[in-house]
């Protein structure tokens, strides 16, 4: 007796177009509640989440290639555009204390990846890139890029994202009242400042097309980050990223993420969900119990050492920190940045250094 035929996801028979204004529609919707909660990274999170649910129910559209590695190299200018001069001036005047604190953060997150991928909880070097303590969507950029399940490794990234800011949010609450503090408001349609935001475009396809043909892992982000860094901070040169265009750009990575997710690849991440809460606890003690010996041993200010030991959204991170005069905000961005340099430096070499001992 045959077994009855498994019936159709409910959005496969869906004509394309009405499946592409269902997803920008729900997507709109989405990420404007999560803006309005004030939930770290709500732009990218609000459309995966939207695509996660399409995806798994059938659909069957794609985000068409060149849009996509359009989105990489954006994001790429993005980080660019975030490093400073004043970062390497502080990071000069103290740089045991924070170079110490970026590798025992990095060392610590890779150990957590190494053992979730032992419990076989993640395949591969998935749990590795998972656990980085790095700017999130970067890191499923790059994970991608080395072959690890770049769903899994969302999943992974954004919850930790979240558990984070809402952590960091609570112990703020300790030292200083953040309940007054909001966040700048967005100017979504600010006015274009032509040479700068000319001169994005052309880093982003300029290092887009550089990382491919020097087969650069990660090209499109990577060489845009690159090219971008050398002009920002060699050259002196501005680039403008239009909250629009930010905006459309994690919609895009956002969406690539999510319409991948199938029912079953969703079962697995939905049993591996108590593992990776415990990881990412585990890992916040870490970075807890680190800021501790910086307030004691050291003296750093308490609450400027937890914001700058915590491991990951630095965004919400960064709004925090600058709530209280008490706060030594450039030391929370150093910190912030080093350690996210270390991982994109070091990380592809730590995925195979783990891939290795688990093999072994």
């Amino acid at each position: 007796m045959k077994p009855d035929p498994q019936p159709a996801a409910p959005l496969s028979q869906t004509k394309p177009w009405l499946q592409w204004l269902l997803l920008l529609a729900c997507s709109v919707l989405v990420a404007g509640l999560l803006e309005l909660a004030h939930l770290p990274a709500a732009l990218l999170v609000g459309p995966m989440l939207v695509a996660i649910f399409l995806g798994s129910n059938g659909a069957t559209v794609r985000v068409p290639k060149p849009l996509f590695v359009s989105a990489q190299a954006l994001i790429g200018c993005l980080v660019a555009s975030s490093i400073s001069t004043g970062i390497f001036i502080t990071f000069a005047a103290e740089w045991p204390l924070f170079l110490g604190a970026a590798i025992a953060t990095v060392a610590a997150s890779s150990f957590l990846g190494w053992f979730i991928s032992r419990l076989k909880v993640l395949p591969g070097t998935t749990a590795v890139w998972g656990s980085a303590p790095g700017a999130a969507t970067a890191m499923v950029l790059m994970a991608d890029a080395f072959g690890a399940d770049a769903r899994l490794v969302a999943f992974m990234q954004y919850l930790r994202v979240i558990m984070v800011s809402i952590a960091a949010a609570v112990v703020a609450r300790l030292w200083v009242d953040t309940s007054g503090v909001q966040a700048p408001a967005i100017e979504w349609f600010p006015v274009i400042v032509w040479p700068a935001f000319a001169t994005m475009v052309g880093v982003a396809i300029v290092g887009g097309v550089l990382g491919y043909l020097l087969r650069i892992p990660s090209p499109y982000f990577v060489g845009a980050m690159v090219i971008g860094a050398i002009v920002h901070l060699g050259l002196g040169i501005d680039l403008q990223l239009p909250e629009w265009l930010l905006a459309i750009g994690y919609t895009l990575i956002g969406w690539s993420i999510g319409l991948n997710f199938t029912r079953p690849i969703l079962r697995h991440a939905a049993r591996a969900l108590p593992q990776v809460i415990g990881s990412i606890a585990a890992l916040m003690a870490f970075c807890g119990v680190l800021a501790f010996a910086l307030h004691t041993i050291l003296g750093v200010d308490p609450l400027t050492a937890y914001l700058a030991t915590s491991p990951g959204g630095m965004d919400s991170i960064a709004i925090i920190a600058a709530a209280s005069d008490n706060v030594d905000l450039s030391f929370v961005l150093t910190l912030q940045m080093l350690r996210f340099l270390l991982v994109l430096l070091f990380g592809p070499a730590l995925a195979r250094l783990v891939a290795k001992a688990i093999r072994d």
